[in-house]
C-alpha cells in the first residue's frame, strides 16, 4: 500500500516540502498523519521521523531559514516551523528505561527499532515523500481490519506508559471495528492499577478525545465492564443518558461535544462534577460549564412556550440553555418530542438578547437616594420587565418604576 501525494495535498504543500528538503531526504511521515491518510480521514498534525540527531536537525532547519524549537529535546523532538506551519521532527529512538509515565530514550538509526517502541501497530507506520509505506509490525493489515493492536507484548507496552490503557479505548472508539483485541483488553484490565500514577490532565485529554468519537458508548461500556471506568470516574455514572445523547447527535448531525457528553455521563450533582473537574485539572471555563449543567435547577421541558424560552435565554444565556436542552432531550423517553427539542435549539440560535432599558440613574431621578436601595429597586423592576416579555413601552416602564419606588419608600 502506498499514499499518492497527488491525493494528499499536505504531502506536497510548500511548507512540508521545505522541511523534508532541509532534512536532506532523511525524513519520513509517521504516526497519525500516515494512519489517517490511509483511511481517507483528515490529517491535522504532521509528524516526521528521522535518523538525524536533534543537533543536526536543528542545524539543517536553521540553515534552510526555517524555525527550529527544541520542544522535546530529551526525547529527540524538535519543532520545525515553515511559514507558520509546525512539524514535530523526532529522531528515531528506543526506550532505555520507563516508569509507567515517561521514558528515557537512546537514539538509533534503525526504523524497525523505532517502530518497536510505539504503542499500536497502526501508529507505527512511516511514509516517505513519495508515499511509500514502511511497515515492520503489520500495521497496515491491522488498520484495514479495524484492529487496535499493541506493538509486541501488550503488558510491556502498557507498563512503559499506563496512559496506553486509555489510549487503547480511545483508539478503538475512533478506528476499531468489532470487539477490542482480546490480548490488549486483558492486559489493560490487569494493569489498570497503574492509572493512579497518571496526571489528571493526561487522563482528561484522552477521555475527552474518546468522547468525541462518533459513538463512544460501546467502548465506555467495555471500560465499565472491565472495572477501568470506575478507576477514573467515581459515582453513579449515567451511561444510558450518554448513549441517548450520542443517538441524538447522530440523528440530527450534531457535532460531538466532549464536555456535554461528559456531563451526560456524570451524575446530576454539582459537587461531583466539580470533583471530577478538579481531579482532571480541567480549565475554569470547562469546570463552570460542567457544574452549571450538573447543578441546574431550571425546569426545561419540550413544551416550553416561546415566552418561557426567551426568559430562560435572558437569565442563563444561550450556551447554557442549549446545553440543558440537549441534556433534557437525552432524558426524554418520548422520541416524538424531537421536533419540539429541535425548535428550542433553533429559537436559542436566533435569540437577540434584549438590553434592560433602565439604569441606576433612572432610579435616582425617580427620587431614590444613592445607595443599596437603588440596586434592589432596579432588580425588582427588571424581574417585572422579564415577566412582561421584555416590554418596550416606555410609559409602562416608567409607571412600574414609580410604583416600585412608592411601595419601597412607604
Amino acid at each position: 500500500m502506498t499514499l499518492d501525494p497527488k491525493r494528499h495535498p499536505w504531502m506536497t504543500a510548500p511548507e512540508t516540502r521545505a522541511v523534508l528538503d532541509a532534512l536532506g531526504g532523511q525524513g519520513r511521515f509517521v504516526g497519525g498523519a500516515v494512519r489517517n491518510a490511509l483511511l481517507g480521514k483528515k490529517v491535522a498534525d504532521i509528524d516526521i521521523a528521522t535518523p538525524l540527531v536533534p543537533d543536526d536537525v536543528t542545524a539543517r532547519l536553521t540553515k534552510a531559514g526555517l524555525g527550529a524549537v527544541p520542544t522535546g529535546i530529551e526525547h529527540g523532538t524538535v519543532t520545525a516551523t515553515a511559514n507558520g506551519k509546525a512539524f514535530e521532527v523526532t529522531t528515531l529512538r528506543r526506550d532505555v528505561s520507563t516508569d509507567g509515565r515517561r521514558a528515557t530514550v537512546a537514539f538509533t538509526t534503525d526504523w524497525a527499532e523505532d517502530a518497536q517502541r510505539r504503542d499500536f501497530t497502526m501508529n507505527a507506520l512511516y511514509a516517505d515523500a513519495d508515499g511509500a509505506i514502511t511497515d515492520t509490525v503489520g500495521g497496515v493489515e491491522d488498520l484495514k481490519a479495524g484492529r487496535v493492536r499493541f506493538v509486541g507484548d501488550p503488558v510491556t507496552r502498557i507498563r512503559e506508559d499506563f496512559l496506553r490503557i486509555l489510549r487503547l479505548f480511545r483508539f478503538h472508539a475512533w478506528y476499531g471495528k468489532g470487539a477490542i483485541d482480546p490480548a490488549a483488553l486483558q492486559a489493560a484490565a490487569a494493569e489498570k492499577g497503574g492509572l493512579t500514577l497518571l496526571a489528571g490532565e493526561r487522563v482528561s485529554k484522552e477521555m475527552l478525545r474518546l468522547l468525541e468519537a462518533d459513538d463512544p458508548v460501546p467502548v465506555i461500556r467495555q471500560m465499565a465492564a472491565s472495572g477501568i471506568l470506575t478507576d477514573i470516574l467515581s459515582g453513579n455514572l449515567n451511561i444510558s443518558r450518554l448513549a441517548r445523547l450520542c443517538e441524538i447527535d447522530a440523528e440530527n448531525f450534531f457535532e460531538p461535544d466532549a464536555v456535554l457528553r461528559l456531563a451526560a455521563l456524570l451524575p446530576s450533582s454539582e459537587d461531583e462534577a466539580r470533583a471530577v473537574a478538579k481531579e482532571w485539572h480541567l480549565s475554569n471555563v470547562v469546570t463552570e460549564r460542567l457544574a452549571g449543567m450538573a447543578g441546574a435547577k431550571q425546569k426545561i421541558v419540550s413544551y416550553l412556550s416561546v415566552k418561557e424560552v426567551r426568559k430562560l435565554l435572558y437569565l442563563i444565556g444561550v450556551p447554557r440553555f442549549s446545553d440543558l436542552v440537549r441534556l433534557r432531550w437525552a432524558e426524554d423517553p418520548k422520541a416524538s418530542n424531537a421536533i419540539n427539542w429541535r425548535m428550542l435549539l433553533e429559537v436559542a440560535k436566533t435569540f437577540p438578547r434584549p438590553t434592560f432599558p433602565l439604569t441606576g440613574r433612572d432610579v435616582m431621578l425617580a427620587g431614590v437616594p444613592e445607595g443599596p436601595l437603588v440596586g434592589k429597586i432596579l432588580e425588582e423592576v427588571e424581574e417585572w420587565w422579564i415577566d412582561a416579555d421584555f416590554i418596550e413601552d416606555e410609559f409602562s416602564l416608567a409607571e412600574r418604576l414609580k410604583a416600585v419606588v412608592q411601595a419601597t419608600a412607604y
